[in-house]
């Protein structure tokens, strides 16, 4: 299985601790191959919101130096997993969401693409805010016509994950391993209806 993960922040903490050890538990359920890309710096430019992504081709967005490299992961992938940490009141980056306003031109509703429907992703986040952070991210994805989405957050209530009693980190850690091995041989199913009535109502436009 190829997996491409995105890294909400570049800064190796709690998030990025539970993020591999969710891929820890990936790479033990069979053969698993990484491409990662940490942001911002996989996109250090924000995006301008000229739409030249959605009324032409995305090779004409601005930042196509960027976005190309990330683009082709995603459609030769197997998976995707998008990790954050909660920023300011309890949502995903500012790196994350530039990423996800690039790659708006996925939406269903501008050009549904077949080779994301049989995608499958998964989205991890570590915080009190952990859910309200990932929710918003699992709307996109299941906009851009994604199989199935999954998600887990960790709400820690203490900085540092080592600093978490053990047992609680070792119940932690398990949460992760059973996702991991729950996502890994998730089978592939109908997409959501939603997805499939954006699909054809924007085949009739």
């Amino acid at each position: 299985m190829k997996v491409v993960v995105f890294h909400g922040s570049p800064r190796k903490g709690n998030t990025y601790i539970a993020t591999r050890l969710f891929m820890d538990g990936l790479s033990q359920c069979g053969e698993v191959s990484y491409s990662e890309f940490f942001l911002p710096e996989a996109i250090p430019e924000f995006c301008m919101g000229c739409q030249l992504c959605l009324s032409n081709s995305h090779e004409k967005c601005p930042h196509s130096s960027y976005i190309e490299p990330i683009f082709q992961e995603i459609m030769d992938a197997d998976a995707l997993v998008f990790t954050t940490p909660h920023y300011g009141a309890c949502s995903m980056t500012g790196g994350m969401k530039n990423l996800l306003d690039h790659l708006d031109f996925l939406t269903l509703t501008v050009a549904p693409r077949k080779e994301i429907f049989n995608k499958k992703a998964f989205v991890l986040s570590t915080g009190t805010g952990s859910t309200a952070a990932i929710k918003p991210i699992k709307k996109y994805l299941k906009n851009w016509g994604i199989n199935r989405v999954s998600s887990i957050g960790i709400r820690m209530f203490i900085d540092k994950w080592n600093s978490m009693p053990i047992r609680k980190r070792r119940k932690q850690e398990k949460r992760l391993c059973h996702a991991a091995r729950k996502f890994f041989f998730m089978k592939k199913k109908i997409p959501y209806i939603s997805s499939i009535f954006m699909y054809h109502i924007n085949r009739f436009i």
